[in-house]
């Protein structure tokens, strides 16, 4: 773990407690989850999603503090761009799912077709016995 991280972890953690705010309510406020903001204050920023989550959390989470969002990055720019992400999302991942009546796509077309069919065979009788037709 990065001492310069763990730092500016335990600086967001003082200033949330002299605020008298709990991570609930800060996640509440910023739609930070709670385990991303645990994260910043333990230095931990490996836990986040991507370096640029971890970029745009730590300067959001800084700003609602009334910190200077802009500046804690920069100071942390070398220690937030040697954050390596396994990330496993990727195509082989995707989990193809069937759609509830997969095999029934036919029958509403089916019915439209059929009650045309009646409808218009209706039509062509009546207008027959009505002699309109011959």
């Amino acid at each position: 773990m990065n001492e310069a991280l763990k730092k500016t972890g335990e600086m967001f953690k003082e200033r949330r407690g002299e605020r008298n705010l709990s991570l609930k309510e800060i996640e509440t406020a910023t739609s930070i989850r709670m385990n991303y903001l645990k994260a910043i204050e333990e230095g931990e920023l490996f836990n986040l999603i991507s370096p640029v989550y971890a970029n745009g959390f730590t300067k959001q989470y800084a700003q609602f503090l009334g910190l200077d969002g802009n500046r804690i990055l920069k100071e942390q720019a070398a220690n937030l761009k040697g954050i390596k992400q396994d990330f496993a999302y990727g195509l082989g991942t995707l989990e193809v799912r069937p759609t509830p009546g997969q095999g029934m796509k036919w029958f509403p077309n089916f019915m439209w077709i059929a009650v045309g069919f009646v409808v218009i065979s209706c039509a062509w009788f009546f207008a027959k016995y009505l002699g309109v037709i011959n």
